[in-house]
C-alpha cells in the first residue's frame, strides 16, 4: 500500500470566520443562485439531470451518469477543483454520497452534521450540527456514520442515529421540523438517507446487532405526519408470523438500513432487510420471514406486493439490504424486467420485478453456507454450517459478506455491473445468549480469516448482467470498501483504501486514471454531475466503518491508513 500522507491545509477557497448559532453555522449569501426545487418529476427524470439528486443518482439505483465530458479519452486529464478538510474532531468513517441540485452540493459526516457547498468554488455555504447526545451513539452498530440527504422541494433531509428526521431549509440550513421515530440507545438508529418519492420521505431503521424490530416508514415532507410504517417482522397474527418462535417478534432484528430504490413504471418500492436476531439461529428455528430479504411495497400505503427471502434461518449475519437495482436482463434468450443485486451471501441475483421470481443466482465469491438455489428459487443452505452453542463451524463469506453495502453500478448500454466485492471467511462459535434492551444480541463469537485461494481482501468486479458472469476483476490486498458510479464516457469510479479514487475502462478494467494521494482511504461513493456545462466528480475520503471494528486479519492489513475526512471535487481543467 502506498504511504498516505496527511493533508492539514485547507483549501483558501473556503469561507472562513463561520458564524455559530442554534445548530447550524453559516448563511446564505446573496451571491447564491437561486435554488432550484426538486420535484417529484425531477426525481422521476433524474437519470438525465446534470445533478446527482438523490442516493443511487436515479431511482433505479443504477448510480450511472449520462455525462460523457470525461471519458476514456479524457480522464488522465482530470485534476482536484478543490477540498475541504472536516473538524479533526470527526474521525469516523465517511460513507456519504455527495449530493448535487443546481450549484449546491450537501454531504453528511459522521455523528450527522450536514454541509452544504457551493460545487464550483468550494465555498462553505452553511453547516448543520445536531450535538447529539452519547446515549445516540450507544446503539449504532459499525461506526456512527451517516450516508447523506435526500432533496425535496427546497429542503434537504436528513435521517439520524438518534431517531430523528430532521428537515433543513436547503439555501441556508435553518431547521424546518423534526419527527423522533424512536428513543435513542434502546436498539434502533438511522444511518442511511432517506429516499423522497412523490409526497413521501421513506426512512429504514438499523439495529440488527441490538434486536431492535426493523421498520420502514414513510412521512410527509412538508411537517413529519407518519404517512405509514411497516414492520420488517410480522406479528403472530399477520401473514409470516408464524416462521418466528412465539413471542420473539418485538426483538427479531431484521433492520432496512440502506436506502431503497423505486421502480416508477410499476410503482413499486423496493427495500432490503437484514439479519435476524439473535445470529445464533438455533435460538430461533423457522424461516424468519422479512429477514435477508427484498420487499416489494406499495409506495402509497407500504402494503406489500411480494418478497424474495436470499437466506433463510440465517446465522451467518448475510443482511440481504444491498442494493436491488432496476435493470432489464436477457438470460438464456428470454428478455426479463428485473431487480439485481449482489449479496452477502456471495451470489449474484437477479429477480423478475413484477413477481419476485428468480432469474438466477451466481457465487462471485466463495460460498459455503449457501450452495445454490433450488428450481423455485429457495436457497440451498448446508446444514453442517450452523452452529450451535459450545460449536465452531467455518464458512465463507465472512459476515461482512461477499459484498457489503456499498453501491455498486449498472450501465444499461453496456450491460455491465461493477461490484465492489470482498473476499474473506470466518469461523463462528455458538454461544448462551439472552434479549437484553440496548445491548449486542448476537449469541456468536466470530474469527475472519482470509479466503483461500484468493489474490487479496478486495476485488472490484464487472459482471455482465445477462449471464451472472464475471468480465473482468481489479484484486487489491486491502477491502475494496468504495462504491461505484459509471459513466456514460465509458467509466466506472471508485475509491479505495489505499488513498485513491480510481477511473476504470468500463470494458477492459484497466486503470486510465488515479488521483493524486487523498488524506485517508475511502469507503463512501462517487457522484458524476454537470454544472454550467462542466462535468465533476466529487468523493469523501474517511477511513472508517465496520472494517476497522470487525475486521480481524483485513483491519490489520489497513490499520495504517489515515484517519479524518476530506471532500474532493475533480473536473478536466478550463480550455
Amino acid at each position: 500500500m502506498k504511504q498516505i500522507r496527511s493533508r492539514s491545509t485547507v483549501s483558501t477557497l473556503i469561507l472562513s470566520g463561520i458564524l455559530l448559532g442554534g445548530g447550524m453555522s453559516g448563511v446564505a449569501t446573496a451571491a447564491q443562485r437561486d435554488y432550484p426545487p426538486v420535484t417529484y418529476e425531477r426525481l422521476t427524470a433524474a437519470q438525465d439531470d446534470p445533478g446527482w439528486l438523490t442516493y443511487y443518482r436515479s431511482y433505479g439505483g443504477q448510480s450511472h451518469s449520462p455525462l460523457k465530458q470525461i471519458n476514456t479519452d479524457t480522464v488522465k486529464q482530470l485534476a482536484e477543483v478543490w477540498h475541504y478538510k472536516f473538524p479533526a474532531e470527526l474521525q469516523q468513517g465517511f460513507e456519504a454520497t455527495p449530493i448535487v441540485n443546481g450549484n449546491y452540493m450537501f454531504v453528511t459526516t459522521p455523528k450527522d452534521r450536514v454541509y452544504a457547498f457551493d460545487v464550483k468554488t468550494g465555498k462553505a455555504l452553511w453547516n448543520f450540527d445536531p450535538k447529539l447526545d452519547a446515549v445516540s451513539f450507544k446503539t449504532a452498530c459499525c461506526d456512527v456514520i451517516n450516508r447523506g440527504v435526500a432533496l425535496y422541494g427546497k429542503s434537504a433531509y436528513v435521517a439520524m442515529l438518534d431517531g430523528q428526521v430532521v428537515a433543513l431549509d436547503a439555501k441556508t440550513g435553518k431547521i424546518q421540523w423534526r419527527k423522533r421515530m424512536f428513543e435513542p440507545g434502546m436498539g434502533n438508529a438511522f444511518s442511511s438517507a432517506p429516499l423522497a418519492l412523490k409526497d413521501a420521505l421513506v426512512v429504514g431503521s438499523a439495529g440488527g446487532e441490538f434486536g431492535g424490530r426493523g421498520f420502514i416508514a414513510a412521512l410527509s415532507p412538508a411537517d413529519g405526519k407518519q404517512l405509514w410504517k411497516r414492520w420488517t417482522v410480522p406479528a403472530p397474527t399477520e401473514k409470516g408470523g408464524d416462521t418466528w418462535p412465539d413471542g420473539m417478534y418485538k426483538h427479531a432484528g431484521a433492520p432496512a438500513w440502506l436506502t431503497g430504490t423505486f421502480d416508477v413504471k410499476t410503482n413499486t418500492l423496493f427495500w432490503g432487510v437484514g439479519n435476524p436476531g439473535p445470529w445464533l439461529a438455533d435460538a430461533r428455528p423457522g424461516k424468519n420471514l422479512y429477514s435477508d430479504s427484498l420487499l416489494a411495497l406499495d409506495p402509497r400505503n407500504g402494503d406489500l406486493k411480494w418478497h424474495y427471502q436470499y437466506t433463510t434461518n440465517d446465522t451467518w449475519d448475510y443482511d440481504g439490504v444491498n442494493t436491488a437495482v432496476v435493470a432489464n436482463v436477457k438470460y438464456e434468450g428470454k428478455d426479463y424486467e428485473a431487480v439485481i443485486h449482489a449479496d452477502r451471501n456471495g451470489y449474484f441475483i437477479a429477480i423478475e420485478r413484477n413477481t419476485g421470481k428468480l432469474i438466477y443466482a451466481k457465487p462471485f465469491v466463495k460460498a459455503t453456507s449457501v450452495t445454490g438455489y433450488d428450481a423455485d428459487g429457495a436457497p440451498i443452505q448446508d446444514a453442517s454450517k450452523y452452529p450451535k452453542t459450545g460449536t465452531t463451524i467455518q464458512t465463507c463469506p465472512s459476515f461482512l459478506g461477499g459484498k457489503n453495502w456499498w453501491s455498486m453500478s449498472y450501465d444499461p448500454q453496456t450491460r455491465l455491473a461493477f461490484v465492489p466485492a470482498l473476499h474473506a471467511c470466518m469461523s463462528l462459535s455458538g454461544k448462551t445468549v439472552s434479549y437484553m434492551q440496548g445491548l449486542p444480541y448476537l449469541g456468536e463469537g466470530f474469527e475472519i480469516q482470509p479466503e483461500p485461494g484468493s489474490q487479496g481482501f478486495g476485488e472490484l468486479q464487472a459482471i455482465n448482467v445477462d449471464t451472472g458472469e464475471k468480465v473482468w476483476s481489479h484484486w487489491s490486498k486491502l477491502p475494496w470498501n468504495g462504491g461505484v458510479a459509471s459513466t456514460a464516457g465509458g467509466l466506472a469510479f471508485s475509491g479505495s483504501l489505499d488513498g485513491h479514487l480510481y477511473a476504470f475502462d468500463q470494458k477492459t478494467g484497466k486503470v486510465l486514471w488515479e488521483s493524486p494521494q487523498l488524506a485517508s482511504g475511502v469507503i463512501a461513493q462517487p457522484s458524476v454531475f454537470e454544472v454550467d456545462g462542466k462535468e465533476y466528480v466529487a468523493i469523501l475520503a474517511g477511513y472508517g466503518g465496520a472494517n476497522p471494528i470487525w475486521g480481524g486479519p483485513m483491519a490489520k492489513a489497513a490499520e495504517n491508513v489515515p484517519r479524518g475526512g476530506t471532500l474532493y471535487v475533480f473536473a478536466l481543467p478550463q480550455n
